[in-house]
């Protein structure tokens, strides 16, 4: 499976969730990306998984997802093995 994200690290600062993607930092208010994370516990806000690719975070405790694309507002354009033979 390609990795689409290297997600380095993501912690949690008073209200805010830090994130390093790609060797960049990356900061965003809660408030701003999730009502559940905002509510959550520190305990809970830790207990995340990033997806293989790297596309996502999820949480289970919460039951939250965020995609990174969705975070960084990158739009990917996803091409088949078919257009990657013709190309």
């Amino acid at each position: 499976m390609e990795k689409l994200y290297n997600v380095q690290k993501i912690e949690f600062v008073d209200l805010e969730m830090k994130i390093t993607v790609d060797e960049q930092e990356f900061t965003f208010p809660l408030a701003d990306i999730s009502k559940k994370l905002l509510k959550a516990s520190q305990l809970e806000r830790e207990a995340f998984e990033i997806s293989p690719s790297g596309y996502g975070i999820h949480w289970p405790v919460i039951d939250e997802d965020l995609s990174i694309p969705g975070l960084l507002k990158v739009k990917h354009v996803l091409v088949s093995p078919r257009q990657k033979k013709s190309a």
